[in-house]
């Protein structure tokens, strides 16, 4: 495994950290908000799907780079 590589992977599993706690924030503050001004229940939904398709985005991508690291393991 050449270094390029495993900064190159070390610099995607940390922004793939970043995106996950950003979303984290993002959806607790939106929940406040959401309670302080009475917001609708669908716009609500709607945040809720956009949240879990970030997760579900960041799940694959921390699959793929856990692969990425086993294949470099076996050469």
């Amino acid at each position: 495994m050449s270094a390029d590589n495993q900064q190159g992977q070390a610099q995607r599993g940390r922004l793939i950290a970043k995106i996950l706690a950003g979303t984290g924030v993002a959806y607790i503050l939106v929940q406040f908000l959401a309670a302080e001004y009475d917001w609708p229940h669908r716009i609500m939904a709607l945040f809720d799907l956009a949240t879990l398709a970030v997760f579900g985005w960041a799940l694959w991508m921390t699959w793929t780079l856990w692969r990425d690291r086993q294949t470099d393991k076996e050469s």
